[in-house]
């Protein structure tokens, strides 16, 4: 019989002199009533600070460690990169898990690329005659992905790319600059001043492709692109600025987005393997 969210409430009702107030009971065990009092502070009254939402990851990340970042990110009101973050700091690190526990309930390996070209191998070897389009369905990867596991089976190759030595990197284009402070730890990996600065060299080269600059489609296509090229810096004043009560609805909305994106990429990715 613990209150678990509400205890200013229930105290100005005891001021005013009631004996009697609404309630909702909960049952369950001590790890899922704190998920649930995090997960109602961040959405009403006076909000938990920065560092009391990373202290709550924490918390979940011990108590729940088949959770996926963006679940307890969603729990915890911070970015899910953070998340990763606060997980890959923890004592002993990230877990050996090789799944973890979405927003939808759905149990997904935590590489998914690396599970994607794995199956995708299986698929080729076990089928040979399967097309591009189906390994890449059957694998959810993109067909480009899908061609690349066929080739590097092909030559003998392991279905994965060994991952690049970030020493030579660093040589070749010296080192990489990154974020610092709050902004930092906030940002994720496609707020990294790294990546958007990729990303506005390449806007600059689709800004002078005249077959994108002279059709009506083709301008409007880059003006929804060049949205994305905003500095790490200006997305966190966008997050840290969008009022509380509008968190959860703007959080919904930018992944719906995100959605109408994948799929759009996927379209066009189907479009690149048909010519190809």
């Amino acid at each position: 019989m613990r209150v678990i969210d509400g205890l200013h409430r229930l105290r100005a009702a005891e001021i005013r002199g009631l004996d009697k107030v609404a309630v909702r009971f909960f049952d369950g065990n001590e790890a899922e009533a704190f998920v649930l009092a995090v997960e109602s502070n961040i959405t009403h009254g006076l909000p938990l600070t920065l560092a009391e939402r990373k202290h709550a990851a924490r918390r979940i990340i011990d108590s729940h460690p088949q959770w996926s970042d963006r679940m307890i990110a969603s729990v915890a009101g911070i970015a899910h990169g953070t998340v990763a973050e606060i997980r890959r700091r923890a004592p002993g690190g990230p877990a050996a898990e090789v799944s973890r526990t979405g927003q939808d309930g759905r149990v997904r390996p935590i590489n998914i690329a690396v599970e994607g070209r794995r199956l995708a191998s299986e698929l080729i070897s076990e089928n040979p005659g399967l097309s591009l389009r189906q390994i890449a369905r059957a694998a959810a990867i993109s067909p480009e992905t899908a061609r690349d596991v066929r080739n590097r089976l092909r030559r003998g190759e392991d279905p994965l790319p060994k991952p690049r030595s970030r020493k030579r990197t660093e040589h070749a284009n010296g080192p990489a600059e990154r974020p610092n402070g709050s902004a930092a730890e906030e940002a994720g990996t496609l707020l990294d001043r790294a990546t958007v600065r990729h990303r506005a060299e390449i806007m600059a080269r689709l800004k002078a492709d005249p077959a994108l600059r002279f059709s009506n489609t083709g301008r409007t296509l880059l003006r929804l692109l060049t949205i994305h090229t905003i500095s790490a810096k200006g997305w966190e004043e966008i997050i840290d600025n969008v009022p509380p009560h509008v968190r959860a609805t703007v959080a919904r909305l930018a992944r719906e987005c995100g959605g109408v994106w994948t799929e759009f990429a996927l379209r066009l990715e189907r479009k690149v393997a048909e010519s190809a």
